[in-house]
């Protein structure tokens, strides 16, 4: 949905009327179609649930950043700020921040997430690869605030470019950790971990992807992409196509074409995407998986085709937009989505992630451009 009227305007317009504090009681929400302080105090509830759930413990008071729930957490919560006119971090945001400078400052002492010693080989080589490219791209996030790549990053991205595979089919990517848990834990997800490192790469300030330093590095990885590209399924096409919008020349031309006329045909009667679909997906305890449009699918994809260079006045970009603002949960603020791997207790924490990050990438995705 295009605004009618530039967007300071209607921030203006909402504060003197007191309609953020309305939307922020999950009443009627604003003319954005969507309640962005309900989409914030979800993401900060989950995100400070994560600091102290024990699962998510680790060495030196330190706890994992997850792919579902606090990366996503760490690069869409600052795109709310100045809907929300927060002046800066929340005590959430943080936290997290701080965890993962302690954790990247201390890198080569940290214990791995997963070590070799309780987990079996390759688990520390994929644990190193994996908070590689998460700090790198959290940091690298954090300072698009300043315009300049800070020395955390600087070292964060030299880190992850050590880590970088030289030989096999991962050549140009990273190693990626492997519970067999789709779409971000399995033996498909290097291309999904590419991505967010070409994420890193694209969004560091100060010209970075251009560093001569680095060019043999980002020759590899855009070989990687190119010649795996056919091989992948369609949400891990579509992490690269979002990636290629911050770091061009990830896919040929000719990949794009076909990525988006494959992504709309697998568009919904209703708008969305469906996660079973776009991963084409089975469950591994045999139950029936949830196949009709989600939140963590449709904000994939409309994010990607907008960096990709799909144009707002595209009318199957607008109804997939228009989907992500019908499908805000009033209650909670969140986007919903359920697992692609197993029948989950809803009450359970980890049926809660695929939510997680449905509703992190829903806020990129319609915050895109802003």
């Amino acid at each position: 949905m295009k605004l009618t009227t530039p967007l300071g305007v209607c921030l203006t317009a909402l504060l003197t009327c007191g309609a953020l504090g309305t939307v922020a009681r999950g009443e009627p929400k604003n003319s954005l179609g969507w309640n962005p302080q309900s989409a914030a105090t979800y993401l900060d509830s989950r995100a400070t649930f994560w600091t102290t759930w024990p699962n998510a413990a680790r060495d030196h008071g330190t706890f994992c950043i997850s792919c579902h729930t606090t990366l996503p957490f760490a690069i869409a919560r600052p795109a709310l700020r100045g809907l929300l006119g927060e002046s800066g971090p929340g005590a959430a945001e943080t936290k997290i921040l701080e965890n993962l400078l302690t954790r990247a400052r201390g890198y080569r002492e940290m214990e791995p997430f997963y070590p070799d010693q309780t987990r079996g080989i390759p688990k520390t080589s994929e644990s190193r690869a994996i908070e590689s490219v998460m700090n790198a791209l959290v940091l690298t996030t954090q300072d698009r605030a300043s315009g300049h790549l800070s020395a955390d990053s600087k070292t964060a991205l030299a880190n992850m470019w050590a880590l970088q595979m030289k030989t096999g089919p991962q050549n140009g990517a990273w190693t990626w950790l492997n519970f067999g848990y789709e779409p971000w834990e399995s033996p498909n997800s290097a291309y999904f971990g590419a991505s967010l490192a070409a994420l890193a790469v694209g969004t560091a300030p100060d010209g970075y992807a251009a560093g001569s330093d680095i060019q043999e590095n980002v020759k590899n990885l855009r070989a990687y992409f190119q010649r795996e590209f056919d091989k992948q399924s369609a949400l891990n096409k579509l992490m690269a196509l979002w990636a290629s919008g911050k770091m061009p020349g990830l896919i040929t031309p000719e990949q794009r074409a076909a990525l988006v006329d494959q992504a709309f045909a697998l568009q919904m009667a209703d708008g969305g995407w469906s996660t079973a679909a776009i991963g084409s997906y089975k469950r591994q305890d045999g139950s029936t998986i949830d196949t009709a449009s989600d939140g963590y699918a449709t904000a994939l994809a409309t994010l990607a085709l907008q960096s990709g260079g799909i144009p707002p006045s595209d009318a199957r970009l607008r109804t997939g937009l228009d989907w992500l603002r019908r499908h805000q949960d009033p209650a909670t603020g969140q986007w919903t989505a359920t697992s692609p791997n197993k029948q989950r207790d809803p009450k359970s924490e980890p049926a809660k992630f695929m939510s997680d990050a449905a509703t992190a990438m829903a806020v990129l995705s319609l915050t895109q451009g802003r």
